[in-house]
């Protein structure tokens, strides 16, 4: 068994609320929200950081899925999709994931 939070929630031994989950992809309300709609978006299988990421495929469906979460909460016209790489840019746990962000108003830059 892994140490990755990610890992053990994509294989159902972490209790989580599911949003959205296939043979490749899990999908999870995030436990400290940024906004009425913030859903993490995984791959199943363990990739540390979006730039190890190497799967075209795979890091296609990730944004599709991140899509359909948003358009189906209802924020299919406005919603934020952010990916943190690296400690130096936020990302805490070391599985890519993607936050899906709506229901509020994002200014620019974020941060």
């Amino acid at each position: 068994m892994t140490d990755c939070v990610f890992c053990k929630i994509a294989a159902k031994e972490v209790p989580t609320k599911l949003v959205y989950e296939d043979r490749d992809v899990v999908a999870f309300e995030d436990l400290n929200p940024r906004a009425s709609l913030h859903v993490l978006v995984i791959p199943r299988r363990h990739v540390e950081s979006l730039a190890k990421l190497d799967d075209a495929a795979l890091a296609g469906k990730l944004t599709l899925v991140a899509a359909k979460i948003a358009k189906d909460a209802g924020h299919g016209d406005n919603f934020r999709v952010v990916v943190n790489n690296g400690a130096g840019a936020g990302q805490s746990v070391f599985h890519v994931h993607f936050h899906v962000l709506g229901g509020r108003a994002f200014s620019w830059p974020p941060g």
